[in-house]
């Protein structure tokens, strides 16, 4: 589908390739400069088109209007093929119901017991930790993530193998997600060494996933987890309930959206604090007066105001989900164009984060920005880590207690130091993970 002339390309296109190479060499400076151009910027990759909507109350109306601005587009499309239909991934006809049905798991009454998970994996990963040692962050980060995940959504009722196996897939394919999602369909289906280590683990992934869910349907045991509730859940009228297929769907949506986006932004938060000692021993006084050396629990969160806020901040400077697709179903008005149907539409929470006009000296990690009215009222619908409107991510309370509890566990106890001459980058990823950060452990005295 062609998109109107009239909105404004982005300038440093080239024939065949369109915006490839100014994506590969900078992505993130590529889309910090749009705005500069308009309200809304066409872009291509190769002989495709999208719109980037640059402006927040575009974004908003994007958000909010899921029906015309459905999930789609190449990034959807592409991630449908491994996580299929489940609550993220699903059109607007199948969403409203499926919601409905596991919106019951992540229930406010729930979160206490989860939280306690929460905090039990973060002391298990980091208590098997030593003083003065070398630790690749990220993947520390998403050994917790990725224990807290399953331990919430299985309980301790599945087989340990099994789940080490499960956690092993899951490795396999955020390393390669990303790739394949850019990567034309073709080029998916060579039989390539990475093509097929990815595939075995997305089979053997639902597979598992399948046999869990098919056990305990069997045994109609409630273990008080995830995967329980989603089964227990039922319409009002008693009649509904989620097929096998979307029981699936939604355990394998879970695992890959709720394990690396969390790890990302803790991974981040350890970065930019050892980058700024001030806000650090801030912290510091406040787990110190709060938790006196003891993990953190869900009854600590409302006197850690300063451990959510550097949450908050470090989520704005990196969303994990930095740029998001959808697919116009209908002709409509954006902005003083219309987008026919079919249009690649895409939104930016990097973008709309990093604009100055909406929150001054962007690049800056400044937690206290969340102390003032502004930005709790005026930026409404400007800050976007977790999506919006009927679409927002199902699961942001949920990651963002489990990020509050792991840091403020984590920083009672320990220290993270940034190793000299260590130059810390977003990786090219389906999140915007920091590659190769490893920093050094300190016992805090």
């Amino acid at each position: 589908m062609k998109t109107p002339t009239s909105i404004p390309l982005a300038p440093g296109g080239l024939p065949l390739l369109g915006h490839v190479v100014p994506l590969l060499r900078d992505r993130l400076g590529f889309l910090r400069s749009l705005p500069e151009y308009g309200a809304l910027v066409r872009v291509r990759l190769g002989p495709a088109e999208a719109v980037v909507v640059c402006d927040p109350g575009l974004t908003r109306q994007v958000l909010r209007d899921d029906q015309t601005f459905d999930k789609g587009g190449p990034l959807y499309d592409r991630a449908r093929a491994t996580v299929g239909d489940g609550l993220v991934a699903c059109p607007y006809g199948r969403h409203r119901r499926q919601r409905r049905l596991v919106q019951p798991a992540f229930h406010a009454s729930r979160l206490p017991s989860y939280a306690q998970i929460m905090t039990e994996q973060v002391t298990a990963v980091t208590g098997s930790w030593h003083d003065s040692t070398i630790i690749d962050v990220l993947a520390a980060m998403m050994a917790i993530t990725s224990r807290t995940t399953a331990a919430t959504m299985f309980s301790d009722a599945t087989p340990t193998s099994t789940l080490s196996q499960t956690l092993d897939d899951v490795t396999v394919i955020f390393a390669d997600l990303y790739r394949r999602m850019m990567t034309p369909p073709p080029f998916n289906r060579l039989a390539t060494p990475a093509n097929r280590r990815y595939e075995h683990a997305r089979t053997r992934l639902r597979h598992n996933l399948e046999c869990i869910a098919a056990d305990r349907r069997g045994t109609g045991a409630d273990h008080g987890d995830v995967l329980s509730a989603l089964l227990a859940a039922r319409d009002q009228d008693g009649g509904d309930s989620l097929t096998d297929t979307e029981v699936t769907d939604t355990l394998l949506t879970f695992f890959l959206a709720g394990t690396e986006t969390t790890a990302t932004t803790l991974a981040w938060a350890l970065h930019l604090l050892a980058c700024g000692p001030d806000i650090e021993r801030e912290l510091h006084a406040e787990v110190d007066a709060v938790l006196a050396g003891r993990p953190a629990s869900y009854r600590d969160l409302p006197q850690l105001p300063l451990t959510g806020r550097i949450i908050t901040e470090t989520l704005r400077l990196w969303p994990p989900a930095w740029v998001v697709t959808r697919a116009v179903t209908d002709d409509t008005q954006l902005g003083s164009h219309v987008l026919p149907a079919g249009t690649t539409v895409v939104y930016s929470p990097y973008l709309i984060h990093h604009r100055a006009d909406l929150y001054p000296d962007p690049e800056r990690f400044a937690p206290d920005r969340w102390l003032s009215p502004e930005a709790t009222t005026g930026l409404h619908g400007a800050f976007i880590p977790f999506g919006g409107g009927a679409r927002k991510c199902i699961g942001d309370a949920f990651g963002t207690i489990e990020a509050t509890l792991a840091l403020a566990t984590i920083t009672t106890r320990w220290r993270l130091l940034s190793l000299p001459g260590q130059h810390v980058r977003p990786a090219l990823s389906a999140a915007l993970a920091p590659q190769g950060l490893r920093m050094r452990t300190v016992v805090r005295d």
